[in-house]
């Protein structure tokens, strides 16, 4: 169903006139074209529209303010007719049975999309909802349209899945270096994204990974060295936001060195501030020199920024006066979830809002009871300890991220532009060779690789199958073994998951006989665990062994023995058929390490460095 909207009425309604005017249509259907990004807007600030958008705050109530801030999660797959089990679970979590209903009593001025939430099952389908969400919105007593967003980081976080164009991750593309790849990546997958609706992207990482067992960074981090991954942070903001979608770095001041996941504690970063200054700063100074819409907060401790103690979400010493004073950013301010432990230890669910707000905070993002959180914010207004001109701040510089992303003038999404745009041939062959120069080749004994199909004919695939990030890729032996046998190749496939038993490990060797080389994927191998196990009882049948590590590349450092080693940094489907491409020898691997490989014996000293990588 394609929606149509008059331009004139509904920039009237917003106090926005002069985007209609800039285009002098009256009853077209408003979509904006996402390759044409306004010239004129490269970033946050003031607007040419503050004016209409100052008048449109005026026009709020203190309820509908307080909506604005807020950016909330909602289940179904409808914005009006959500399955069943869906509405059960609005009920019980939010107290409303749609998203349209949140919108209506909550006023909220964004939704997150989740594929948990059953909120992206196919584009069309997005779309539709999206399109629904927009018009629940300008449906209100003072209509403004929604700020949707999602994490589409690609590699392991990826909420939209197939047909959509799926990219390899963060670290994956630092092992390419290519920042001409980055911006091409954000700029596809904005593309992608505002066709479906969605005008803001979590992404991208800005932390900097300097420790090999960082619990939630990883991956998602372009590597370890600041410079680098400041070049494609740039380069990501300006391909996301040439598509007109929003980019949001993150996770600040910096999360890189952690060994605590803030989902479920909180993490202390014992960083100086010199150290913070060389190591953590770089990468957001360059998001917000590219003119990053918007940067996600960290729900870190760093006393080195504020001895309180204060989560960095709670923190104005680090929000205000480092983030806005410091580094000049005037653009939006958005939490990471206020669902997780690393937010919620110190203070009440009560009280985190309110604190967010005044350390200087402008979008509060998916707060675990919407309602407690919303009357906080509300209570705290009518009593004074936030002034209303304090929420006005924030509602500008929401409104203006608004209004630079085109959702004033071109809220809704045209269906047909859908299959010309999502998940098209060059898109994914575009992956596809992205992905080949991000393969990362470490060990290649004795050349025994690329391997020949004349005389290395039949293989053994096993390893872990984790679950796909997406929900639509996968599994990964089933993706290795389907495509190295359409490269010729005759292939066993015995997944034997992450914590092999003695009887599958026994399995595998026995499938090993007689096979000309066996690959084996590990999944975070620690010293001496069962993948670990595997390997050895693989390399003791004195068959070649591959191994590929299909998350963190530093699985190699505690196994001995394997003949070829490679590193894909995810286990999405374009990266594991890129290293099977490797493999056979149809591309050669010209990826790099973006961060070290320390031994397993001793930390201290370097395996393979930064910038290790084999050819052929």
């Amino acid at each position: 169903m394609q929606y149509r909207t008059s331009r004139r009425s509904l920039l009237t309604a917003t106090a926005v006139a002069v985007a209609a005017a800039a285009t002098g249509a009256t009853g077209a259907t408003a979509h904006a074209d996402p390759r044409r990004p306004d010239p004129h807007r490269p970033g946050p600030g003031p607007s040419g529209h503050d004016r209409q958008l100052k008048q449109l705050i005026g026009r709020m109530s203190i309820e509908e303010k307080v909506g604005q801030l807020f950016v909330m999660r909602v289940y179904g797959h409808s914005a009006t007719a959500p399955d069943q089990a869906d509405i059960d679970a609005n009920l019980k979590e939010i107290g409303v049975r749609t998203a349209a209903e949140l919108i209506a009593k909550y006023h909220v001025g964004g939704i997150i999309y989740f594929s948990w939430a059953h909120n992206t099952r196919d584009p069309h389908q997005i779309a539709a909802l999206s399109n629904g969400i927009q018009r629940a919105g300008l449906a209100q007593h003072t209509p403004v349209p929604l700020l949707i967003a999602t994490d589409q980081e690609h590699g392991i976080v990826c909420r939209v899945g197939y047909p959509a164009a799926l990219f390899p991750g963060a670290m994956a593309l630092g092992a390419g270096r290519s920042r001409d790849d980055v911006r091409t990546v954000g700029r596809i997958s904005g593309a992608e994204l505002r066709a479906i609706g969605i005008r803001q992207d979590y992404s991208t990482d800005a932390d900097v990974n300097v420790n090999p067992a960082n619990p939630v960074i990883g991956v998602r981090s372009f590597g370890s060295e600041p410079a680098a991954v400041a070049r494609l942070v740039a380069a990501e903001v300006q391909g996301y936001q040439s598509s007109q979608v929003a980019a949001t770095a993150k996770h600040f001041p910096g999360h890189g060195d952690t060994a605590v996941d803030s989902h479920t504690g909180i993490p202390v970063i014992t960083h100086t501030r010199a150290q913070w200054e060389s190591i953590d700063a770089p990468p957001f100074k360059a998001a917000v020199a590219a003119g990053i819409d918007a940067i996600m907060t960290a729900h870190i401790q760093f006393p080195a920024l504020d001895p309180s103690n204060d989560p960095a979400t709670l923190s104005q010493p680090i929000l205000t006066g480092i983030l806005r004073q410091e580094l000049g950013y005037d653009g939006v301010v958005v939490t990471d979830s206020l669902g997780m432990q690393g937010v919620r230890d110190k203070y009440g669910d009560d009280r985190v809002p309110v604190l967010a707000l005044k350390a200087g905070v402008d979008q509060l993002l998916n707060p675990p009871d919407l309602d407690t959180a919303w009357h906080a914010v509300l209570n705290a207004v009518k009593s004074g300890e936030l002034t209303e001109e304090r929420l006005d701040e924030s509602i500008l510089r929401i409104l203006r991220l608004k209004d630079r992303r085109a959702l004033f003038s071109s809220p809704y999404v045209a269906e047909v532009r859908i299959d010309k745009t999502v998940g098209i041939p060059s898109h994914l062959a575009t992956a596809d060779r992205i992905a080949e120069r991000t393969t990362t080749l470490l060990v290649n004994q004795d050349r025994l690789l690329p391997l020949s199909r004349r005389s290395a004919r039949s293989l053994l695939i096993v390893g872990p199958d984790p679950a796909s990030p997406s929900g639509t890729t996968g599994p990964p032996t089933t993706v290795l073994g389907k495509e190295l046998t359409g490269l010729g190749f005759t292939t066993t496939v015995l997944p034997t998951g992450s914590a092999p038993t003695a009887a599958l490990i026994a399995d595998a060797v026995a499938a090993a006989a007689g096979k000309s080389a066996v690959i084996v994927g590990t999944y975070d191998v620690a010293a001496g665990d069962a993948q670990s196990k595997l390997v050895a009882a693989l390399v003791a049948t004195k068959v070649p062994v591959v191994q590929i590590a299909i998350r963190n590349p530093y699985d190699i450092a505690q196994l001995s023995g394997v003949r070829a080693a490679l590193a894909t940094y995810s286990w999405t489907d374009v990266e594991l058929r890129a290293a099977a491409r490797v493999i056979a020898g149809r591309v050669s691997p010209c990826g790099v390490l973006p961060v070290p490989v320390q031994r397993a014996d001793d930390p201290t000293k370097v395996l393979y460095p930064v910038g290790h990588g084999l050819t052929y």
